[in-house]
């Protein structure tokens, strides 16, 4: 099936500087970003944001990548040519996919591009497979299976041994073996997890031995433990020449590029929290671009010399109930029982919480006072230009409403005894911020008992955090893997999904209709189970749609060469594309 999302293509530059305002070019062939995402891992397998992902799309390369602004469109990379039907690179039954791989390109480190190299890199990343990561989009399309370990984290057997049959090497070819169709592959092949690595050096660096009997070995490595956490070696326009965790990552130009050479020699992610100081560094040319918060785009309308773009995106933030909490050093549950001190591990399994807290977030106010409007309010996962995207009810804004679930909530002991807890946030995102304090103010009146802190965390510690279920409730977002609603519903709603395994959420029903709607080629039949999955969030009450972002990219009018994609979130930059001048 076509993958969709084109409807988002409507972005486009808004204001040019005024005539004569353009300032000096500041060091041409360097670019500067203010921004504050911070990075966990350069490791492929395991990064699963969007601030990594910007580091590793500009190093390594994938087979196929986005054709500019579409996002059901691709264009070759490491491979000679997108397979289709027509050319012969996709079987007839949709379930064999050949890659011719491109000859005379070199990693940074050296080595010589081959085809065993490109079966390697998705074999190795499969095999890794860590909890929380991005592997399961490529297990399910290859082995028909989303992990490598069920629910109790065992190994299921003969699953290393599907890995290494779904992709093989034949000549100059490499060779994809899908159990079924699965319309949306071309896509998950252009996303970051798909990068190819030098299958010697990785090996020399401590990765997956290439041997399929020692692969448990390397299964799921600990967080902060995996070889390629903070080492890189792609064949892409950029290296990594310095990362300062939490201050600053350094890209110098990569002299033996394949592709056409890059106008910038260096490109600088400065690590800002604080709008104010990124806001004078845009100003004075001191950055080229900053992440701009929707609350101060006011501000940078304001500003001469800049170019701005509204750039709708595929992507969604939520608040998340956890449903089961981890109380191992958890310091965001009090005493972790239900006495006025604490919340008890299983807090948000009572429905009449999770709508407490539903009604009492003001999705009005919120998109005027944080957004001013610029912002499509979401009802479900299945976000405004995803296929069978319908607006479903949601809980309307009524402390009286609110009140009245508080009082049913655990047979009325919460509203007696009252409970302490924390709502997180990432450092520096402002927006995520006014949901938590307005959730934490408006629940806090109904009831004096009822205590909230909101708390901000560093965004690397953030994944590792919710991850290990430490939040009661957690804001976090998603950004399209590709265009297709299984990646975003399956994501929120079925308990292996990224979010939906970490809120501890589990339903039957749930999980069978995400299965069948990735299983099936059908458009009717897949609207059908969609439509039911989106209804089933709005009557699980399972989180708190906040906001489908339309950004806001700030740049200085020197730097030309940026192309909107809908799938691309804000944090990314395609720096060989763009030139200063």
């Amino acid at each position: 099936m076509k993958q969709f999302g084109m409807i988002f293509i409507f972005c486009g530059l808004l204001m040019m500087s005024l005539p004569g305002a353009q300032a000096e070019v500041k060091n041409p062939d360097t670019f500067v970003l203010a921004t504050y995402g911070t990075v966990r891992t350069l490791d492929p397998a395991v990064c699963y944001d969007s601030a990594c992902s910007q580091r590793i799309w500009n190093m390594y390369e994938t087979l196929v990548f986005f054709d500019g602004s579409k996002t059901d469109a691709f264009i070759p990379v490491l491979a000679t040519e997108v397979p289709t039907i027509e050319n012969g690179g996709i079987s007839a039954d949709g379930k064999t996919y050949t890659f011719r791989i491109r000859k005379g390109v070199k990693f940074h480190d050296g080595g010589e591009l081959t085809p065993d190299d490109v079966a390697y890199s998705f074999k190795r990343s499969m095999i890794v497979d860590p909890d929380g990561g991005p592997m399961w989009m490529l297990m399910e399309a290859l082995t028909g299976n989303v992990s490598t370990r069920d629910r109790d984290g065992k190994m299921i057997d003969g699953m290393f041994e599907a890995i290494d049959k779904a992709v093989r090497v034949n000549g100059d070819r490499v060779i994809f073996h899908l159990p079924r169709p699965y319309p949306p592959l071309m896509g998950i092949l252009a996303y970051s997890a798909s990068s190819i690595l030098d299958r010697e050096w990785a090996i020399s660096r401590g990765c997956w031995d290439g041997k399929v009997e020692n692969a448990a070995k390397y299964n799921n490595p600990p967080p902060g433990h995996e070889p390629l956490q903070k080492i890189e070696n792609g064949t892409g326009p950029f290296r990594m020449k310095l990362w300062e965790p939490s201050k600053q990552f350094v890209f110098e130009r990569f002299e033996g590029y394949w592709g056409p050479k890059p106008a910038l020699k260096t490109a600088i992610i400065k690590y800002v929290k604080e709008w104010s100081t990124r806001k004078l560094m845009l100003q004075h040319g001191d950055a080229d671009r900053v992440t701009v918060d929707i609350p101060y785009v006011p501000e940078v309308e304001s500003m001469k010399g800049l170019k701005l773009y509204k750039v709708p995106q595929l992507s969604v933030s939520f608040a998340l109930f956890c449903q089961q909490l981890d109380p191992t050093g958890n310091p965001n549950i009090g005493s972790g029982k239900l006495d006025g001190k604490g919340i008890p591990l299983d807090f948000f399994s009572d429905i009449n919480v999770r709508k407490a807290f539903l009604h009492a977030f003001d999705r009005e106010t919120y998109k005027k006072d944080v957004f001013n409007d610029l912002v499509i309010m979401p009802t479900s996962p299945n976000i405004r230009g995803l296929p069978y995207h319908e607006d479903v009810p949601v809980y309307p804004f009524d402390l009286k409403k609110s009140k009245a679930f508080m009082r049913k909530a655990w047979k009325g002991k919460v509203w007696e005894k009252g409970f302490k807890m924390v709502i997180a946030y990432n450092t520096g995102n402002e927006m995520r911020e006014s949901a938590a304090l307005m959730l934490a103010e408006n629940i806090g009146s109904l009831n004096p008992k009822f205590k909230i802190e909101v708390r901000n965390v560093e965004w690397k510690d953030y994944l590792v955090q919710y991850r290990s279920y430490m939040y009661p409730i957690f804001i976090t977002g998603w950004v399209a893997d590709y265009a297709d609603p299984h990646n975003f519903l399956y994501t929120f709603m079925h308990s292996q999904g990224a979010y939906g395994r970490f809120i501890a959420y589990r339903n039957e029903e749930v999980d069978n209709l995400c299965e069948a709607g990735i299983a099936t080629v059908d458009s009717a039949k897949r609207a059908q189970i969609y439509q039911k999955l989106q209804r089933l969030w709005y009557e699980e009450a399972i989180g708190i749609p906040l906001y489908q972002q339309i950004n806001v990219r700030a740049y200085r009018d020197y730097v030309h060469g940026y192309v909107p994609n809908a799938m691309l979130p804000d944090s990314w930059e395609d720096l060989k594309g763009l030139i200063k001048r």
